[in-house]
């Protein structure tokens, strides 16, 4: 589920050694600066910046009972994705897109019900909605589709953790509803996640 379409690939940007970490040394918040969406940082001399992600090492302990079948926590208003392995050997944060509006943002408890190499696109009949001119299907593997290269398919109807060709969406507000990820890392939390990991979005 995302903002816009057609979407125009953009040249790749790459995110700093902490986009896709693991280990245990604390890590200060980074922001992007590459899209057109504004904020004004806080403590920042009122400097402008238009991708907004912060990466802070989180605790699973916080937010879930225990690690079975993984966990995946989404941090709506810090735009991370935190994953943690059943046996929690493996940590990892990843910047990430989100919703446009509150009004399009889910939060709460779910999982993943099923793993999609190359997903095909269909907008939701809302989309549809609003956007009559955007077609009816983009099949999987369309270098266009806006569900990058993997999906993982929540209990919640409409809802993906997904890939992105448009690289100008992550850190920034930019989706109906889903979660989008480079699909660099989309693909390795593809590969690390399993159909019951655990899902929530805070």
């Amino acid at each position: 589920m995302t903002a816009e379409y057609p979407m125009s690939p953009s040249r790749r940007l790459f995110v700093g050694g902490a986009a896709a970490l693991a280990g245990t040394a604390a890590l200060p918040a980074l922001a992007q600066s590459t899209g057109s969406s504004t904020e004004i940082l806080p403590g920042a001399g009122g400097q402008v910046r238009n991708n907004i992600s912060s990466f802070r090492m989180l605790d699973w302990q916080n937010y879930f009972e225990d690690t079975r079948k993984g966990a995946i926590l989404v941090d709506i208003t810090s735009r991370a994705l935190h994953f943690w392995s059943e046996d929690q050997s493996i940590y990892r944060l990843y910047p990430t897109s989100v919703p446009l509006s509150e009004e399009l943002t889910r939060r709460g408890r779910t999982e993943v019900v099923e793993k999609v190499m190359n997903p095909v696109w269909r907008p939701t009949p809302s989309m549809r909605e609003r956007n009559p001119e955007w077609p009816e299907v983009v099949e999987g593997g369309a270098s266009d589709n806006p569900l990058g290269t993997r999906a993982l398919y929540l209990g919640w109807t409409y809802y993906r953790i997904h890939g992105t060709h448009d690289t100008r969406k992550i850190g920034r507000r930019s989706s109906n509803g889903c979660v989008g990820l480079y699909n660099e890392h989309i693909q390795e939390l593809f590969d690390m996640a399993q159909v019951g990991t655990q899902v929530l979005l805070i």
